[in-house]
């Protein structure tokens, strides 16, 4: 599923026979155009572009693209696709513009601004929409909705914690990879969830932050059961299975999660972890991290929390919240999103406890359920060269102001002002070119995207 050819809708291979006579360059733009943020954080476009871009389609792939496109019912653009072929070596004649990957722009500003680069081909940019559109707004919807969770917890984390910065970017776990469509999708998405924090179970993103940003190690884990290898013991050996946990993983200084809600969490919590190896817990160093992983959340991190302090003590910190003893904490990975993180955290604060006792994994709410509407995601053309003069570009439509798309050749100001490009004067224009014509011409290191992140 390489073909860059055939990595677009069907319709689009009809399009270079609609556009008006003598045309000669199409600039289009991205830009999420509303949703419940305010800004959106950008990411994955280097990733798009290491994977698609910078490799030629050859001679097999144009013949397999007329193949199946004319035999699916299309006009096929066979002599434009050999014109890039033959001279440009099968890299597409494109320049690709955007702001900085990690950069929180607000919602309405151009993300992405594209334009083909040689005369004769003013359809490519159009043709390109859908592998290019595809390719941002899934990684910038999960980036956004992870950064977003990260505002949250760094806001209950200052209210009731002496720890921040040490603990936030370990406070909201990846759980989604099995919950995701593809592989590459857990790789686009997990990766924009690690631009934020650094706790995951997706080894895909560490995979794709290594190959496309540089990242030796993007994210960490740490040793965890799951409910098969827990009740594979059987429920009169529950005590048993957890033992077997402390054996193999509870060394000092270390950390490991176990699922306890297999049969009963109360008794689990209360009377195995609390009482029969409490001791164990406490004298082997480690953190012993409890998982429920059933129940309504919000009352059962609070039941449950209430017990671990009960079992394990704890004390209070110079904001007046307890945090519970260092051997034991919490993690919440069943039914979280964005509000259910809000409810508890008001939760647990409202009862006195610090958020520094508990983390959450987040599943499909974070790699799967965001959709192109999240923040209605779009690409339109803005503008379009006929004999030599551009020309404006835009829908309005009556039924739905919303569509409403902008005009022209563009720039983003500094302020996050949108104007036209030729209007720039000496301003900067933080649409900066990345890719021209097969080369990536500006390379960011995952390190520069979080940093960039961590700065808005």
């Amino acid at each position: 599923m390489k073909n860059i050819i055939l990595n677009t809708d069907s319709y689009k291979s009809s399009h270079f026979l609609q556009y008006p006579p003598k045309s000669e360059y199409v600039s289009s733009y991205i830009e999420a155009r509303g949703g419940e943020s305010k800004s959106t954080l950008f990411f994955g476009l280097q990733a798009f572009i290491k994977e698609y871009l910078l490799t030629p389609f050859t001679r097999e792939d144009l013949e397999e693209a007329k193949d199946i496109l004319t035999a699916h019912g299309l006009p096929f653009n066979y002599t434009d696709w050999e014109y890039i072929l033959e001279t440009y070596d099968g890299y597409l004649p494109l320049e690709i513009c955007a702001v900085k990957e990690g950069s929180l722009i607000p919602l309405k500003s151009p993300l992405v601004q594209v334009v083909n680069t040689d005369k004769k081909l003013p359809w490519l940019t159009s043709y390109i929409e859908t592998a290019l559109l595809r390719a941002i707004w899934y990684p910038t919807t999960v980036a956004t909705i992870s950064y977003d969770v990260k505002q949250i917890i760094k806001k209950y984390l200052q209210e009731t914690s002496d720890e921040i910065e040490t603990v936030l970017p370990f406070k909201l776990h990846d759980f989604g990879s099995r919950g995701a469509s593809s592989e590459e999708s857990a790789m686009l998405g997990g990766m924009a969830h690690l631009v934020n924090f650094q706790g995951t179970d997706t080894l895909s993103a560490i995979v794709g932050a290594r190959r496309y940003y540089g990242a030796d190690m993007a994210g960490f884990s740490i040793p965890a059961s799951e409910h098969s290898t827990m009740t594979s013991w059987t429920q009169e050996s529950e005590v048993a299975a957890y033992e077997n946990m402390i054996e193999q993983f509870a060394k000092k200084g270390k950390l490991f999660a176990v699922v306890s809600d297999s049969y009963d969490i109360y008794n689990a919590v209360s009377n195995i972890w609390g009482k029969t190896l409490k001791k164990r817990v406490k004298q082997s160093g480690a953190t012993l991290i409890i998982r429920p992983d059933s129940g309504n959340p919000k009352e059962m991190v609070l039941e449950v929390m209430q017990r671990v302090y009960k079992a394990f003590g704890g004390e209070k910190n110079s904001k007046g919240y307890i945090v519970l003893d260092d051997s034991v904490r919490i993690i919440q990975g069943d039914g979280v999103d964005k509000e259910s993180i809000k409810v508890i955290l008001q939760a647990i604060k409202e009862e006195g406890y610090s958020t520094e006792n508990i983390a959450f994994g987040m599943g499909g709410a974070l790699l799967q359920k965001p959709n192109r509407d999240t923040f209605s995601f779009a690409m339109k053309a803005s503008a379009i060269m006929v004999d030599g003069a551009w020309r404006d570009v835009f829908k309005n439509p009556i039924s739905d102001s919303k569509k409403r798309s902008k005009k022209g050749r563009l720039a983003l100001l500094e302020d996050f002002t949108t104007i036209r490009e030729d209007e720039l004067e000496e301003r900067k224009n933080l649409l900066e070119v990345i890719y021209r014509n097969g080369n990536l011409l500006k390379e960011y290191t995952f390190d520069d995207i979080r940093r960039r992140a961590d700065d808005n």
